[in-house]
């Protein structure tokens, strides 16, 4: 028993000092730290030879930028996962997805309700980092309440899909397949078990149909998701909530318009299907552009006009809370009624009359500026490391949005990467699931107020 003393007492020692060390975090950084975390134990287990179905390591690189795109639930992937991955590395590929999807702090209050153990002050704060709420009370039942969510949602769709592929595949591989795309799909992730992602099933309503509601699901966010299970009338909503309804709603129809409209004209893809298929595959694309990164066409075979629209719709994103990113529906919503209301002469900012906060319309001026400015130093980057020439810029700012967006859509440029590519895109994914802002506020020192009072002054703008 003496021998092991000096080993419980450093064991001791070295709890005080990571817990003083936590302690000194705010949330951000430590919502930051457990993120890198979760990225290195994933990368660290999809390296080992079980995970590869060739019993070969696929290599720290490739392990650690897969690792990142399930934790971030990207979906972009340098290997395919279906042929590349075993059995194994695929489950470890769903429980990152699912990490990520649900929030650390969720499953975090989940075990720890099981353990009976008490949700502290400081725990409740970072639950309310990761979650996006916007009170600090009630926090552990709205974790209770995202686990059951999720796992309705994933269940129904599990369900449905399992009976519409065992025709297909066996019930076994049905089950499989049919749970690994409901984790996927619902987060928002974009990882497919298949090389064409989707591409067989274009004309299927049963699986557009599931998949579409259950990405859509996941977009909205669950603390929409909550409020609609519980209010169920559109009077009494939130006006965050409104705004997420009435955005999602319309950049989807509108993306659907737009995208049908375009690829019409294109013979190599809409050109080839039936006007049911256009119709199925013009509302897939719309919705998957929002963040979830599935496909059911060749992307690099759409003409640059839908290329373009597909850019915009990732960098909008899902909504605040979801599972998706992007600069949010509830930004872009605020600066389209800001500009609309300076167009208009200024004055009072509403929206189903209740007032936006200045504070607001500037937090969304920063969250769009800061990521405009990620996107483009991304592809100014690799445009260097993968020496594109100007005919292929597209396909480079392609890749920077859907990687800073976690949209997982690709022109094919993900799997060309160089080791350096593969680098600067793993921290874009890292960065984009994160948030500008909150990474901004992880690394930034305290607020202090300035001392001192400037006289105004005027600027020309326009």
């Amino acid at each position: 028993m003496n021998n092991m003393e000096p080993h419980i007492h450093q064991k001791n020692v070295l709890k005080v000092k990571l817990s003083k060390l936590t302690n000194k975090m705010s949330p951000p950084q430590f919502v930051m730290l457990v993120f890198l975390f979760l990225i290195l134990i994933g990368a660290l287990l999809l390296a080992l030879p079980i995970s590869s179905a060739s019993g070969l390591s696929i290599g720290l690189v490739d392990a650690l930028f897969t690792a990142t795109s399930a934790v971030c639930v990207n979906g972009l992937a340098v290997v395919d996962t279906g042929t590349v991955f075993s059995t194994f590395g695929q489950v470890v590929i769903a429980v990152l997805i699912q990490i990520g999807g649900l929030g650390f702090m969720t499953m975090g209050v989940i075990i720890a309700i099981l353990l009976g153990k008490r949700i502290g002050l400081r725990q409740r704060l970072i639950i309310q980092q990761t979650t996006q709420s916007k009170s600090s009370s009630g926090l552990v039942k709205l974790c209770l309440y995202i686990v059951c969510i999720a796992f309705a949602f994933e269940m129904v769709a599990v369900a449905i899909l399992t009976l519409r592929w065992m025709g297909d595949m066996g019930f076994s591989d049905a089950l499989y397949n049919a749970i690994f795309h409901s984790i996927s799909a619902f987060n928002n992730a974009g990882f497919a078990l298949w090389s064409d992602s989707l591409s067989e099933y274009v004309n299927d309503p049963i699986v557009n149909l599931t998949i579409i509601w259950l990405l859509v699901s996941g977009g909205l966010g669950y603390i929409v998701i909550v409020e609609l299970i519980r209010k169920r009338k559109w009077k009494p909503l939130s006006l965050h909530t409104k705004i997420v309804l009435v955005s999602s709603g319309s950049l989807l129809m509108i993306g659907f318009v737009l995208l049908f409209a375009l690829e019409t004209l294109n013979p190599q893809t809409f050109g080839q299907l039936s006007v049911s298929e256009r119709i199925w595959s013009g509302f897939f694309q719309s919705a998957t552009a929002r963040s979830a990164g599935f496909n059911t066409i060749d992307i690099s075979s759409m003409l640059s006009a839908s290329q373009l629209v597909l850019i915009i719709l990732m960098f909008i994103g899902a909504s605040s809370g979801g599972t998706g990113g992007g600069i949010k529906t509830t930004t872009f919503f605020v600066l389209i009624l800001a500009t609309i209301n300076t167009f208009r002469g200024g004055g009072q900012i509403h929206a189903f009359e209740r007032k936006i906060s200045t504070d607001v319309i500037m937090r969304a001026l920063a969250v769009v500026m800061s990521s405009i400015l990620c996107v483009l130093i991304v592809a100014l980057l690799l445009t260097v490391t993968e020496g594109i020439y100007e005919e292929h810029f597209m396909e480079v700012l392609f890749e920077a949005t859907s990687a800073f967006s976690t949209a997982g859509l690709s022109m094919g440029l993900t799997s060309e990467l160089t080791d350096a590519g593969k680098a600067i895109v793993t921290v874009t994914m890292f960065v984009g699931r994160l948030g500008p802002l909150t990474l901004a506020y992880a690394l930034a020192e305290k607020k202090r107020k300035s001392k001192l009072g400037y006289p105004e002054d005027h600027v020309l703008i326009g």
